[in-house]
């Protein structure tokens, strides 16, 4: 069995809007498994060697991980 790569695929202008993002506030929009999610981000950490958004529901306050490796876009809302 092949085994999965653990490389993000983030380029560094989209891992700079994402730490701005993070820095500020901002609401996120991440698509996983054809789903949107928004999203606040409260702190972007590594976990077993993958990289993890932490984040919560800016409206239910639920909170949320999400692998930045599974996730197919990243979009910071304005």
């Amino acid at each position: 069995m092949p085994r999965r790569s653990r490389l993000t695929q983030l380029n560094s202008q989209q891992y700079d809007a994402l730490e701005r993002a993070i820095s500020d506030g901002r609401r996120l929009s991440v698509w996983r498994r054809g789903t949107e999610f928004m999203v606040v981000v409260d702190r972007l950490r590594v976990t077993g060697g993958r990289e993890a958004l932490e984040a919560h529901h800016p409206t239910t306050g639920d909170k949320l991980t999400l692998y930045i490796d599974e996730l197919e876009a990243i979009e910071v809302v304005r």
